[in-house]
């Protein structure tokens, strides 16, 4: 059995609208409050993961002890030291990735 939805009414930005609208026009939803509850799904989502991350920093701040500026920094900088820069645009192709992980 499907959910049944709640009908309310809110405010939105004017650029919100027209972005929704032009979703609408271009196929992308199926109608306004398509987009909008696509929308609020969404950022339900992310505040969900933000939550469990918050958790996650909160017991190891708890099993070892508060994260430094210093700590933050120095996994910045290591970090910084095993990215690889990829062309905007160019992904390696696999065959490339391969012979990497061999070499």
């Amino acid at each position: 059995m499907t959910e049944r939805k709640q009908r309310m009414t809110v405010t939105l930005d004017h650029a919100l609208v027209r972005a929704g609208a032009a979703a609408v026009a271009e196929g992308r939803a199926a109608s306004l409050s398509a987009w909008v509850s696509s929308a609020l799904t969404e950022r339900a989502a992310k505040d969900r993961r933000l939550a469990a991350m918050d958790a996650a920093i909160a017991a190891h701040e708890t099993a070892h002890g508060e994260i430094t500026v210093a700590e933050l920094a120095e996994q910045r900088r290591v970090d910084r030291q095993a990215a690889r820069v990829v062309a905007p645009g160019r992904r390696p192709t696999p065959s490339a990735r391969r012979r990497k992980r061999v070499a």
